[in-house]
């Protein structure tokens, strides 16, 4: 059976798309190739980071990147995680279907280290719980 495409898209590809990208490649590896891009290029929250490796996730090798990179690529899913990346780009042209799910943005929480990734771990599970539920 071939592997369907997923890509997420959010705006800075530095958070919530990492996050998916990481979780349906860990959850379901078996069926998804998955892939994240952000409409503005920038870096991988530090937060995510960690919060990814609480996870069991080791998300060392990804960058920010561009939904330029992938724009001639064919998608069964393009998935936008926040409501600026589907404004942005409403039209994906090799996307199948596309879906919209939008969570909290980690790089707007505040406090200390614990508190950020209290709030990191949280919005993980919400992507964890909607993944489960979308695409298991």
């Amino acid at each position: 059976m071939k592997k369907k495409k997923v890509l997420f898209l959010c705006t800075h590809n530095s958070a919530r798309s990492q996050i998916a990208e990481g979780l349906l490649r860990t959850i379901y590896g078996d069926k998804y190739e998955s892939y994240s891009a952000g409409t503005e290029v920038t870096r991988v929250n530090p937060y995510v980071f960690k919060s990814m490796v609480e996870a069991g996730i080791d998300l060392s090798s990804h960058r920010s990147k561009h939904l330029q990179e992938f724009i001639k690529d064919e998608f069964d899913y393009v998935v936008t995680v926040c409501d600026n990346a589907r404004e942005a780009c409403p039209y994906f042209p090799n996307a199948k279907h596309r879906i919209h799910k939008s969570f909290s943005d980690p790089s707007k929480f505040t406090g200390t280290e614990e508190e950020i990734l209290a709030g990191v771990a949280t919005v993980r599970e919400e992507i964890r719980n909607w993944l489960e539920e979308t695409f298991g």
